[in-house]
């Protein structure tokens, strides 16, 4: 499930933060040692056929290469040249920051309907489990829904538990941008729920699309449901830590990069999501306007200055939402620092009323997600704080005076 959505035993949460500290002193002390083996994957071997290929007699430039250069690339060539480099390396082309917007739609529709055809023969290869034949074909069927044709997938992934990231709405002429960050247990299989479905990734991010359009109507919004990163698996020592989050800010980095034109960007983190965020935080570009938070953990800092961001900082909690009880402190590198919505961290604390705990913040009719919409719209002096109070929108655009947390 995303985001820590059952409540956990917080006893048991602290005593693997004890032994998680205890582990990490081993393995740094060199009584532990962990051997990665790098190996090819679907991904990597497109990438790898793009590094050898050539369009019209031109060398293609490296895919790790700026955002702005790539799009200057594919600006430079013909509709017909950018459909042909889509159809050889559609895995490439889908998950290239700076290639055009609709061209990654093409090319991971491609990339879809080839994974599809692996997953259908892996529901019959004898060499798997009954399980893992059964595991193959909830793959396969996921995979199908995501290439209807008004889908719009921004990025894919089939390796391991998957990685992907989807569009709502126009983001070529979208006035402002939003991000939505999800927390732990995101994969290829929990993108979307039909139980309990603003508690995924494409749920929490049509309902804030719906939201934005009420919110601001007159205002061309887009959403983007961003799972693409490797989060971690359900409570355990990877979401205790860090080391899941370093590596998700840096692609989260590279995707705000990659965004066309130069809108607002607002990022919208729950839970895990948060301490993504807050890693990224001091490396996003200043088209970064917000950054709010929901049942965070830590954003591994201990005040909202020290995230080093000119983005306004808002913070919200559920009363009946159980991470309040999480330890929130840092030690030896297990948990993430400070609570964000505590007076002295220095975030705009907003109201959640409605929100019904962990995995709520999304939920049609809320506080939370009310709050969400207007400030992925910009409409601040809607907003509605914590305690009914004012603060959150002290020195506001709209309100009397202007400036940034």
């Amino acid at each position: 499930m995303t985001s820590f959505d059952t409540s956990p035993q917080l006893t048991a949460w602290r005593a693997l933060l004890a032994l998680a500290v205890v582990f990490v002193m081993l393995a740094t002390t060199g009584w532990t040692a962990v051997h990665r083996h790098e190996r090819t994957t679907a991904l990597k071997s497109s990438l790898s056929a793009w590094e050898r290929g050539r369009v019209a007699g031109r060398q293609l430039p490296d895919p790790q290469a700026a955002p702005a250069r790539i799009a200057r690339f594919f600006a430079s060539l013909t509709a017909v040249q950018r459909g042909r480099l889509a159809e050889r390396y559609p895995l490439a082309v889908g998950n290239m920051n700076g290639a055009p917007a609709a061209l990654r739609y093409r090319a991971n529709r491609i990339a879809l309907q080839e994974q599809i055809g692996v997953e259908r023969a892996r529901t019959r290869d004898k060499r798997l489990s009954p399980s893992g034949q059964h595991e193959a074909g909830r793959r396969m069927h996921r995979l199908e829904t995501m290439t209807d044709v008004d889908r719009q997938i921004l990025a894919f992934d089939p390796e391991g538990t998957g990685r992907v990231a989807e569009v709502f709405g126009d983001l070529d002429r979208a006035e402002r941008i939003s991000v939505v960050v999800p927390g732990v247990d995101t994969a290829l299989l929990t993108f979307q729920r039909t139980n309990r479905k603003y508690s995924a990734p494409v749920g929490m991010a049509e309902a804030l699309y719906a939201a934005e359009r009420a919110a601001g109507p007159s205002t061309r919004t887009a959403v983007i449901a961003w799972a693409d990163y490797t989060s971690p698996a359900g409570l355990g020592i990877d979401s205790a830590t860090a080391m899941r989050a370093e590596r998700g800010a840096v692609r989260l980095n590279a995707l705000v990069r990659g965004l066309p034109g130069g809108s607002p960007v607002s990022l919208f983190c729950h839970s895990y999501g948060s301490v993504v965020c807050g890693v990224a935080a001091h490396s996003l570009p200043d088209r970064v306007s917000d950054i709010a938070v929901a049942g965070s953990p830590g954003m591994r800092v201990e005040n909202a200055a020290q995230l080093d961001t000119g983005a306004r900082v808002w913070a919200m909690r559920d009363s009946d939402d159980w991470v309040q009880d999480v330890p929130y402190l840092e030690l030896g590198g297990l948990g993430h620092g400070e609570d964000p919505v505590a007076s002295g961290f220095g975030a705009r604390v907003l109201s959640a009323r409605e929100a019904k705990g962990h995995g709520g913040y999304f939920e049609p009719g809320t506080d939370s997600l009310r709050n969400f919409a207007d400030i992925g719209t910009g409409e601040y002096g809607s907003v509605r704080c914590a305690d009914d109070n004012d603060a959150c929108r002290a020195d506001l655009p709209g309100t009397s005076t202007a400036g940034r947390a």
